[in-house]
């Protein structure tokens, strides 16, 4: 990351984009949370949005984070966590994605992302999506050889879009295209929460051009890994957070442990 991409979009008062919570925890689990914060570098100023519009799905995970950092304290595990705004740029996207940078989001448009010119997505790809995905894969490569890392993704998802208004049931949803953890896990959180209503592969899919975490550093790495999404609404308080983080810390440990 250059001085002169730094100066352009992160200013000395913005964030960096990256936090890493427990670098050296005991676990061979690392935990991923892409859409983790709000922030806009002051540069882009509020992207023309109302104030009202950052506190909606689009914006960010609501909820993840809470659970990610309750996660790590409870497996001991390392947690990178991102702090710009999806709005700004989407870390689980592909440079090449359209939705890198949206220009509209359930109906929302962002006017500070109109008709962006690929040099003016390279300088945010640059100064927040490269710095945080390069220290992920520091985390992912920091165990020696015969104790492999497992990657984990912590999400979340709107019960229903404003643009597409049919109910999204799931609590839980368990993404991979290579289903080993997953399928383990499905039948564990199920005896650990009767009544659980979980799927794969729901409410979305992981793919090349629409997810960037689980492609780059869990399947090209050739380890475990899985992407929870968990219903925002169960989520939304200190409590739901720390409840959903136990929740998933047991079915990890006991799966893991298998």
């Amino acid at each position: 990351m250059t001085g002169s991409v730094l100066a352009a979009i992160i200013g000395p008062d913005d964030p960096h984009p990256v936090e890493v919570v427990k670098p050296a925890g005991a676990s061979r689990i690392v935990l991923v949370c892409e859409h983790a914060g709000r922030a806009i570098p002051a540069a882009l100023g509020d992207l023309g949005l109302p104030p009202e519009a950052m506190e909606r799905h689009i914006a960010w995970d609501i909820g993840a984070e809470g659970v990610a950092r309750s996660l790590s304290a409870r497996l001991d595990a390392p947690l990178a966590v991102q702090r710009y705004s999806r709005l700004v740029i989407d870390c689980n996207r592909p440079f090449s994605a359209p939705s890198l940078i949206p220009e509209t989001s359930d109906g929302q448009a962002v006017p500070g992302n109109l008709g962006l010119d690929d040099a003016a997505r390279r300088r945010r790809y640059d100064a927040i999506h490269a710095p945080f995905h390069d220290r992920v894969a520091e985390l992912m490569d920091r165990h020696p050889a015969g104790r492999r890392t497992v990657l984990v993704t912590i999400h979340s998802f709107t019960p229903m879009l404003t643009a597409h208004p049919a109910p999204r049931p799931w609590h839980l949803g368990l993404l991979s295209r290579h289903k080993s953890l997953a399928e383990r896990l499905m039948p564990v959180l199920h005896d650990l929460r009767p009544g659980l209503v979980a799927a794969h592969d729901e409410p979305y899919r992981i793919t090349d051009d629409g997810d960037y975490a689980i492609p780059v550093h869990g399947e090209a790495r050739g380890i475990e890994h899985v992407m929870f999404e968990i219903r925002n609404d169960l989520i939304a308080t200190p409590e739901g957070q720390a409840d959903w983080a136990a929740f998933l810390a047991a079915a990890l440990t006991e799966t893991l442990a298998d």
